[in-house]
């Protein structure tokens, strides 16, 4: 049995964790508490705390707070895979909530789907502390030229 090489990696870009948490400062991001964690070859990963930033009235994650991550992790990924000049920009986005979570931390997972020159797809996994899906979602970021 052979084993099968690692995919080529997306990224374009090099980037740290460190600069995309700078980058979220004074954003959306930060109020929610949304952290970038790690960069792999293919992946984008972060956190968003559950509490009372990220909860409904009825005590459960908002899904909406779950939609801000998702696209959060999946643009910042998207923007990595494009060459300078080029920026990705969100133009459609999924979420199907799965299972409720009421506190905690949930952790997002940006993974590619289509990486192309016009468009790019990518599916966000967010799950629990317990490694259980919570949302899933698909992104759809359109690339254009940056101004």
């Amino acid at each position: 049995m052979t084993k099968s090489a690692a995919p080529a990696s997306p990224f374009r870009r090099p980037t740290t964790v460190e600069r995309l948490n700078q980058l979220s400062r004074g954003t959306a991001m930060e109020p929610l508490g949304i952290v970038f964690t790690e960069i792999g070859p293919d992946f984008v990963r972060g956190t968003m705390p559950v509490d009372e930033r990220t909860r409904q009235p009825y005590g459960l994650l908002h899904g909406g707070a779950s939609v801000l991550l998702a696209e959060t992790l999946g643009s910042s990924a998207g923007n990595l895979c494009v060459p300078d000049g080029k920026v990705c920009v969100g133009i459609e986005i999924n979420a199907n909530h799965v299972r409720a979570a009421r506190d905690g931390v949930v952790t997002g997972t940006a993974r590619p789907v289509h990486v192309g020159g016009r468009t790019q797809v990518w599916e966000i996994r967010i799950e629990d502390a317990a490694g259980e899906l919570v949302c899933i979602s698909r992104l759809t970021l359109a690339v254009i030229s940056a101004r």
